[in-house]
């Protein structure tokens, strides 16, 4: 086989120009697609990450019951919240997890009813891990002592026509079903540019939700923050067992519209992938065609000198392959060095932020990864593409008769 791999790689380097075109452009394709996953994963950290950070954390642990009941919007206090708590702060990709009440109900005024969802929240732990904190723009953001204070959406202001300091009527239903309402005064106004978020929900402080619905020192929910979105499966496996009586899930279950447009981007991309090194691919089984009839007199010495039909095959397969592995190294290392500077100096992506609801949580720019995540896939896929290619001309090779091919101008 070293025999092989030696002829192989000298044969590969035959025709210098053409072969250096074909690894070129594998790598090319390889180094795009590298440039592509690691954008995309910045693209996570900065959309779906911020996403997350709007929608309730990256996991939430409820009461046992609370997903067959989740339509309702129950109000299942947990049996130990401040345990439950700690047990998830003692993992350490964990940088907050604070407390919740979360449930239905409605926000009156004179122009109307506006049914939303009322989150009861500890200001002060939520403070850090908040983009809803980081994107109040009129008034303050909320406090533990706050009382008949409320904190509201850019969306829901306009809508309802209130200002910092207007009073609006919060109706809702307590943990025994009956129906509460009181009087808040807007202490602030948030504004991170999703419309359907901003008329969709509002905050108070966990004290008066308690003191609203009935759950005297209790919580619904418990918000947890990770360093990293793609960290919750092995967080969720490591505090799941100490959690018996809880349902811990991520926010994959919870908000499973946002982790089903996360999944597709990644398919559609993964085929195209593919498609994109294939149309490179072509490029080797050209190069290697016309191998065989450049080299036809050599293939009959070859065979004239023992060399079996498969033997010969198996020399051009390995010559495929090398360039296929040629490429894949340096599609790599211009992957690295092009994500590698690009996530130093980041891509400034601001300008599209009133594309789509979600490019609005761009914070600015975008830092792209190494791209590592799928680089083995990627490698992989280049390889066996360059090894099929490489197969038609080795049946051609194999083909050829020694005498006929010996005699061959």
């Amino acid at each position: 086989m070293i025999l092989y791999l030696r002829l192989a790689w000298r044969n590969v380097w035959r025709h210098r120009r053409r072969t250096i075109i074909i690894m070129l452009a594998m790598g090319l394709s390889l180094s795009l697609m590298m440039w592509y996953d690691g954008l995309m994963e910045g693209f996570n950290q900065a959309i779906y990450g911020n996403a997350i950070r709007v929608l309730g954390g990256n996991i939430q642990i409820h009461a046992k019951g609370y997903r067959a009941k989740v339509d309702s919007n129950p109000l299942l206090p947990l049996t130990d919240d401040l345990a439950a708590v700690q047990t998830a702060l003692s993992n350490p990709q964990v940088i907050a997890a604070t407390r919740r009440i979360v449930t239905g109900g409605m926000v009156t005024n004179r122009e109307g009813a506006f049914s939303l969802e009322i989150i009861g929240i500890e200001p002060e732990a939520e403070l850090p891990v908040s983009l809803i904190a980081e994107n109040v723009t009129d008034g303050r953001w909320l406090t533990t002592d706050d009382q008949d204070s409320i904190l509201i959406g850019r969306g829901l202001a306009d809508v309802m026509n209130v200002q910092v300091g207007d009073r609006v009527t919060l109706v809702g239903s307590d943990v025994h079903k009956q129906n509460r309402q009181r009087t808040m005064t807007i202490i602030g106004i948030y504004d991170i540019g999703v419309t359907s978020t901003e008329k969709g929900t509002v905050y108070l402080s966990l004290g008066e939700a308690q003191a609203l619905y009935g759950l005297a020192g209790k919580a619904t929910e418990i918000q947890v923050s990770l360093k990293q979105l793609g960290m919750e499966k092995s967080v969720i496996a490591s505090i799941s067992p100490i959690l018996p009586g809880y349902e811990v899930e991520s926010w994959e279950q919870n908000y499973p519209e946002l982790g089903t447009a996360v999944n597709r981007k990644d398919s559609v991309m993964n085929i195209f992938s593919v498609i994109i090194i294939m149309i490179a691919g072509i490029g080797i089984l050209n190069l290697l065609l016309m191998a065989v009839y450049e080299r036809t007199r050599e293939i009959g010495l070859l065979g004239a000198m023992g060399l079996k039909p498969r033997q010969i095959a198996t020399l051009f397969i390995l010559e495929g392959t090398l360039i296929g592995v040629a490429g894949a190294a340096l599609g790599v290392v211009l992957g690295l060095i092009i994500n590698g500077i690009l996530g130093q100096v980041g891509m400034d992506f601001a300008s599209y932020a009133d594309m789509t609801d979600y490019m609005a949580l761009i914070s600015g720019r975008v830092y792209p990864t190494l791209g590592l995540d799928r680089a083995l896939w990627r490698v992989i896929t280049v390889i066996v593409i360059c090894t099929l290619a490489a197969w038609i001309p080795a049946r051609e090779a194999a083909r050829r008769e020694p005498a006929e091919a010996l005699h061959y101008v």
